[in-house]
């Protein structure tokens, strides 16, 4: 069984995740190994070096993400650079992680966790698509306390993204994640087990 979970920046994909992984699911997350696609050495790394320059490496030559995410969220034509060399590498990695598991346990529940799941048309792949919705000015506000950018920032980098909205008209369950942390738990539970209810129907 495959969940593709799905929302937008600072939607609260993390803590339905989690409490996924606390009812038994296993969990692949796109973010963890976007990060791992460009860490020095990996062919990731050398390609957007060679678009972007030297500007977008830390000190210690590290890939700086927030000065990436500058770029490419002013800049849909960098935006479609940087996702030709990423996305192949995401999609390589996600797959890898769920043959691995499938080979552990091959009845596993497997979410995969993606911001860009319907963009990578990895939505097509999954059993079914549970998406995270928050009204635009939380998410706002989260992005604001937790990247630590500016609201102007924070509502380019919205503007980037798929609609929240068009995301739930594809969704088969939608996770409202505008109350509080509680009242989401509740929901994600029950999603996962209407869920479940279905695996082996």
């Amino acid at each position: 069984m495959l969940i593709g979970l799905t929302g937008g920046i600072a939607s609260g994909k993390s803590l339905v995740a989690d409490e996924m992984k606390r009812l038994g699911a296993f969990v692949v997350d796109a973010d963890v190994i976007a990060r791992r696609v460009i860490e020095r050495g990996a062919p990731a790394y050398q390609e957007i070096t060679k678009e972007f320059g030297s500007a977008i490496l830390n000190a210690d030559g590290s890939v700086n993400r927030g000065g990436l995410a500058k770029i490419i969220f002013h800049d849909a034509a960098r935006r479609a650079v940087l996702n030709k060399i990423m996305h192949p590498r995401i999609r390589e990695g996600i797959w890898k992680e769920v043959e691995d598991i499938r080979k552990r346990n091959k009845d596993a529940v497997i979410v995969v966790d993606a911001a860009l799941l319907f963009e990578n048309k990895l939505d097509r792949e999954m059993d079914t698509v549970v998406v995270v919705l928050v009204d635009d000015d939380k998410m706002v506000e989260r992005m604001v306390k937790r990247n630590g950018v500016s609201e102007a920032e924070a509502r380019e980098r919205l503007k980037a993204q798929m609609p929240a909205v068009e995301k739930a008209l594809k969704a088969d369950y939608i996770i409202d994640n505008n109350n509080k942390p509680e009242d989401t738990l509740n929901l994600v539970r029950l999603v996962y087990e209407e869920i479940m209810r279905g695996v082996g129907k």
